[in-house]
């Protein structure tokens, strides 16, 4: 159960020191900037929100996923159950879906990486569709873009 508490901590304790260290670095910024523009203070906001939503969902999904191996974990020294449970293995892919989902969660922090990603979506394509009117006689293709 220590190696959970612990990593728990280490994610906030870091996810801490990187907030803290931009907030520094956004005041330097505006230090230098001279009077300070609404625009900037709404993007150190922006950026300040989107980390401390990262920390939140990296932190809870580390939880979640690690939860019933630990319990189990817990279990089998209590109960002395065999090591082969099945229920054993099942908590273990859930606890390693963590790893493989990790990545995924900072790369779509990223605009450019997103759309890369929704790129990558066959549902997302761009469309091309013909446009209606244009005085010309021939037919007009426009291309849109469907996104949520």
């Amino acid at each position: 159960m220590a190696y959970y508490v612990i990593i728990l901590a280490i994610f906030i304790f870091c996810y801490w020191r990187i907030l803290v260290s931009l907030r520094r670095q956004a005041r330097v910024m505006a230090a230098h900037s001279g009077p300070s523009s609404s625009t900037a203070q709404t993007q150190s906001r922006q950026i300040q929100t989107n980390i401390i939503k990262t920390m939140i969902l990296v932190s809870a999904l580390y939880a979640v996923c690690w939860l019933p191996t630990m319990i189990h974990l817990i279990s089998l020294h209590i109960s002395r159950l065999d090591w082969l449970d099945p229920r054993y293995y099942g908590c273990m892919f859930v606890a390693f879906l963590y790893g493989a989902v990790n990545p995924f969660i900072y790369a779509a922090k990223f605009d450019a990486v997103r759309k890369v990603l929704i790129d990558m979506m066959p549902c997302k394509k761009n469309r091309i569709q013909p446009a209606e009117g244009g005085g010309t006689g021939g037919v007009e293709f426009v291309e849109t873009r469907m996104i949520n």
